[in-house]
């Protein structure tokens, strides 16, 4: 069972109409706000459940480039339809079997159809998917299993389902650092609220997981990094504040 994204927080501030006043809005507010700026012809724009919306979408295909979006609870029209589709699935329509990194084998499994293109009230739709992921801990089998839904305006023709799974993999890629952020800095928490300091500290975090990242055993995860630092630094201030510091 999916979970309903949370709400939105806010995350930017927008102009009112007829004032010079300000008003801050949510990731979805700023969504288009945001794409205005960047060159989009051509290009594939991937977000997570929050941003799947129909609006975002139309836009996306007027500015020449496609989508592709996770569904999860917040459309539950297009998350019903789309997992009963994929109820009685066959064999995938591609395999991915990652080798062995932190310990663990992931395969992933994607399932293309187009048989809901003319039937879902979304816009542009070119193919529904269903990916599996399947993880399994070398040291002790302990497997995992999780499905992930999605929809995409390119068609079967402009990309097929290993190219539909890349660029999943791509936008889980930079997800990651959100969850690490979110998780790991309980960022949504923070209480930093005026200035400049919250665009500072966030910078400062990213950083500090980039930092993480590039130091990091093949063995660890950034989530069993942070715990570890924090408790070498403890052992540092201990020893500068012992006599023999």
């Amino acid at each position: 069972m999916s979970r309903t994204p949370a709400t939105p927080k806010k995350v930017g501030t927008l102009p009112v109409a007829g004032s010079d006043e300000q008003e801050r809005t949510n990731e979805i507010g700023m969504a288009i706000p945001v794409l205005d700026g960047c060159a989009l012809a051509g290009k594939v724009v991937t977000a997570d459940a929050l941003l799947t919306q129909r609006t975002l979408a139309a836009y996306l295909i007027g500015r020449k480039a496609h989508y592709s979006f996770t569904v999860k609870g917040n459309q539950p029209g297009l998350e019903r339809e789309i997992a009963l589709l994929f109820e009685k699935r066959g064999d995938p329509d591609f395999v991915d079997v990652t080798p062995p990194d932190h310990s663990r084998i992931e395969t992933r499994r994607i399932w293309c159809s187009t048989a809901l293109n003319a039937y879902l009230d979304f816009p542009h739709v070119g193919q529904v998917f269903m990916i599996e992921r399947e993880s399994i801990k070398k040291k002790t089998g302990e497997s995992s299993r999780e499905i992930a839904l999605g929809i995409t305006s390119q068609s079967p023709h402009e990309a097929s389902a290993q190219e539909v799974l890349a660029i999943n993999r791509g936008h889980w890629t930079i997800e990651s650092t959100h969850y690490i952020i979110d998780w790991n800095y309980d960022e949504d928490r923070s209480r930093i609220r005026t200035g400049h300091g919250p665009e500072n500290i966030t910078r400062l975090r990213r950083f500090a997981v980039g930092i993480l990242k590039s130091f990091q055993p093949g063995n660890r995860s950034c989530a069993s990094d942070i715990p570890f630092m924090l408790r070498q630094a403890q052992h540092e201030r201990s020893f500068l504040w012992s006599p023999d510091g």
